[in-house]
């Protein structure tokens, strides 16, 4: 289903996520945006996008959380930052997708059950608070359990090639203090 296409009624509307977005770092200026359509007309990716980011703005300011948060098109930001140097506002859009991004994670909203992105960056993240650094092999095997193993079966041949390179290792790699890891981690998480 269309995401975009659906009446939405004023009292399904998250009232509070326009002043959300205007809280994170970046989004301050949300609410100047004039919909040039600068952001949607120079992105390099918006012709993949399902909402391009001119709407993504608008949507948001509208408080369209769920379709905004939603969207394989917070996903598919390059960073390029394009859109925000172009910017009439001096919006910092790219920083926005940014917090649409850690939102959806937060809130666990995403385009499709089996979206490999966010699983992906959990399971990197838990890799080096425990190891202090990931192993590839592992994430690759624990992706394909999560979204699905035909995947990894047309990967094989590039995992071979990677494996007798000595670029990929089955055995778990870990950094010798992985406590100093940790401590910088809590401190981050502290700080945000």
């Amino acid at each position: 289903m269309d995401i975009t296409r659906r009446v939405k009624y004023e009292g399904e509307l998250d009232h509070s996520f326009p002043d959300w977005i205007a809280s994170v770092p970046g989004g301050e200026k949300i609410r100047e945006c004039i919909q040039c359509g600068t952001c949607s007309s120079i992105c390099p990716l918006s012709i993949y996008m399902d909402i391009t980011p001119r709407r993504l703005i608008a949507m948001a300011d509208a408080g369209f959380k769920e379709e905004v948060l939603g969207s394989f098109s917070i996903w598919l930001c390059s960073s390029c930052y394009s859109c925000t140097v172009n910017c009439p506002r001096d919006i910092k859009i790219t920083d926005v997708m940014y917090a649409f991004k850690r939102r959806a994670i937060e809130e666990r909203i995403f385009p499709s059950k089996k979206f490999a992105i966010p699983i992906l960056a959990r399971a990197f993240a838990d890799m080096v608070r425990k190891n202090g650094r990931a192993t590839e092999s592992h994430l690759v095997f624990l992706l394909a359990l999560r979204v699905g193993l035909g995947r990894l079966f047309s990967l094989t041949p590039l995992g071979l090639k990677l494996l007798r390179t000595g670029r990929i290792r089955f055995r778990t790699e870990k950094v010798k203090d992985r406590q100093q890891i940790r401590t910088i981690l809590q401190a981050l998480e502290a700080a945000a």
